[in-house]
């Protein structure tokens, strides 16, 4: 039985004067997840806002403990790149939730 936890950040760029800015931002933050912990990443609400954010992010694995340990660390490297204005939600389902198996 594998584990699926979906993040979902809300993300507040106070700094960010501009799109460009913030997709800047974005970009290094959603580059790192990826590279640091193999999470799958899409922006999925606020794409014409300058200052807010929503990202979606999925960790897969085969302990519960592992996930979970993955969502901590994904939450603490979002509020180490964006600061006080990091606000996560999370979830995990086993594969067994999952397929109703």
């Amino acid at each position: 039985m594998g584990f699926l936890c979906l993040l979902t950040l809300h993300l507040h760029f106070p700094d960010s004067g501009d799109l460009k800015g913030k997709r800047k931002q974005l970009k290094s933050l959603k580059d790192g997840l990826h590279r640091r912990f193999g999470a799958a990443v899409a922006e999925t609400d606020h794409h014409d806002k300058w200052q807010r954010s929503t990202l979606s992010v999925a960790l897969v694995g085969r302990e519960r403990r592992t996930v979970e340990e993955g969502a901590d660390a994904v939450r603490r490297f979002a509020e180490f790149k964006v600061g006080d204005g990091v606000r996560c939600e999370r979830a995990i389902l086993s594969t067994n939730d999952l397929t109703g198996g």
